[in-house]
């Protein structure tokens, strides 16, 4: 549910801002949201853009993250990287009770709009659709290039360690969750604390990349809009936002199961759309089954709290089987792997 913006304060806060549209009447229209943001869009004129803010009942580090979404497409700016167009920061939490950030209107279209079909022609023609997978690859790959000391994201996040943390921070958060042991758990945790990589380059990461956080443009063909939803946006290694792109990626074409959110027929294989990350980002995927099972492995964690807390909710109860075949998945992955760092 939304909750009303206060128009008034929020027009007068564009118009000392400089933004276009002054004295134009605003208009706004609720987009999406939940418990960690919700999105609105603005129309001023012939201006239009989109409110980015945590909702009232968020939890106070959301201000915090919101700036550092800010910060990221702000930085973006110039690149290569399909983004949204940083228009402006209300750091301010007395103009609409909680920070907010502008960004440019996106024309495009997303399948989480769509109930996870495709929007026309690729709905309809299987021979179009290889193009989708490809742009969702490029997008991370481009990104992955950006400097993000140049573009002031130094402190943005910590390389260095990254990945020891990455298993400290999300095993030590199962535990505290914890009301159930899940098989394979232990297993891949292990492997991963003994496989971890020797160096890698950072770069910037989405930390959540999938089809449901990206946007494309209209028409044929697949063109990526904009990445979106920067949340767990942070500088780290990008590799993981690949191998979160295609941990569950199908097998091959009778693999019903995997990436079920979307209808993945007629979509490149799993080799090939790494093959096209690497050839775009130049940076190299031997070791893709160390973040496959990483990103596994950190998806269980994060689906088990969901699972924890579901009450009698029924989308949150259904991620109580999909932890366990992803924990099993990992532990499984890391026992048959020679892979050494």
């Amino acid at each position: 549910m939304s909750e009303p913006l206060d128009l008034a304060r929020l027009a007068d806060w564009m118009d000392d801002a400089g933004l276009p549209g002054a004295g134009a009447p605003l208009q706004v229209r609720f987009l999406s949201g939940g418990t960690q943001n919700v999105i609105y869009e603005l129309t001023r004129g012939d201006e239009r853009c989109v409110l980015r803010m945590p909702p009232p009942g968020a939890p106070p580090d959301r201000n915090g993250g919101i700036v550092r979404e800010w910060r990221i497409i702000e930085a973006l700016d110039g690149t290569d990287v399909p983004h949204t167009t940083a228009v402006a920061l209300c750091y301010d939490a007395d103009v609409l009770g909680r920070p907010f950030y502008l960004m440019g209107f996106v024309d495009g279209w997303s399948p989480m709009d769509r109930y996870g079909e495709w929007a026309e022609p690729f709905q309809s023609d299987l021979d179009l659709r290889p193009g989708l997978s490809y742009q969702l690859a490029e997008g991370i790959a481009l990104l992955s290039k950006v400097d993000w000391r140049a573009r002031g994201l130094a402190d943005l996040g910590r390389p260095d360690g990254f990945h020891e943390r990455q298993v400290d921070r999300w095993i030590g958060f199962f535990e505290r969750i914890r009301t159930r042991d899940v098989a394979g758990l232990d297993t891949a945790t292990a492997w991963l604390r003994s496989h971890q990589p020797l160096d890698f380059v950072p770069g910037i990461m989405h930390g959540d990349y999938q089809f449901a956080n990206v946007m494309y443009s209209h028409g044929a063909p697949a063109r990526l809009a904009a990445l979106v939803d920067w949340e767990m946006g942070t500088v780290g290694d990008p590799k993981l936002d690949l191998g979160w792109m295609v941990q569950s990626w199908p097998s091959g074409p009778d693999d019903t199961a995997a990436m079920s959110y979307v209808d993945m027929r007629g979509m490149p294989s799993r080799d090939q759309v790494v093959q096209h990350y690497a050839e775009v980002s130049g940076r190299q995927v031997d070791d893709l089954d160390y973040y496959l099972v990483l990103a596994k492995w950190k998806l269980a964690i994060v689906l088990e709290q969901g699972f924890q807390r579901a009450g009698d909710d029924e989308k949150l109860l259904a991620f109580g089987p999909v932890v366990v075949d992803l924990m099993t998945s990992a532990a499984e992955l890391a026992e048959s792997t020679d892979y050494r760092g």
